[in-house]
């Protein structure tokens, strides 16, 4: 039995605090999410530049990404959903690249997934469909070079852009 007790719990982030050997942790927990890398026929990988008004950059350019709701328990229909919402395809194939499971003071989970097969499926984005700027289309190697002048972030997503290249998951 756990001596958490909750502190704040929002629609995103929760926060609890726990008292061991007298020491007070604090944990936060973030709903679990999905990196996703859609790759089209010719071996390119979609990115999207969106509207993200409350970030440093009101405008980024980003991968396929999400947010696991409370009622889905598939992170790959989770994937399929986000592809669908964010770019209008959805993919007949879906593989998680890498899982990273972190515990402790920050607790969630995040899932790396190559999506392919893509077709055209396209379903309501919740953040209205004027989030999505525009739908871009680049090779691995294109990528990377963006990884390495900082137009991209040296994140989560690289390490799953470096994954792909070093193990020539562009099929």
């Amino acid at each position: 039995m756990s001596s958490e007790k909750l502190v704040y719990k929002g629609k995103f982030i929760q926060v609890g605090e726990e008292e061991i050997d007298g020491l007070v942790w604090e944990k936060v927990y973030l709903n679990d999410g999905v990196i996703i890398y859609p790759i089209t026929e010719e071996g390119k990988i979609f990115l999207i530049k969106e509207k993200r008004p409350h970030e440093d950059k009101a405008v980024r350019l980003k991968f396929v990404t999400g947010l696991i709701d409370k009622d889905e328990d598939d992170p790959l229909l989770t994937a399929n959903r986000e592809l669908q919402e964010e770019i209008g395809y959805q993919a007949g194939r879906l593989e998680i690249l890498i899982h990273r499971k972190s515990s402790g003071t920050i607790n969630n989970n995040i899932y790396q997934i190559l999506a392919t097969d893509l077709t055209p499926n396209k379903i309501p984005n919740p953040d209205g469909e004027e989030t999505i700027v525009e739908l871009l289309s680049f090779s691995i190697d294109e990528i990377i070079q963006m990884i390495y002048s900082g137009d991209l972030p040296w994140d989560q997503a690289a390490l799953g852009i470096f994954k792909i290249k070093n193990f020539d998951l562009l099929r």
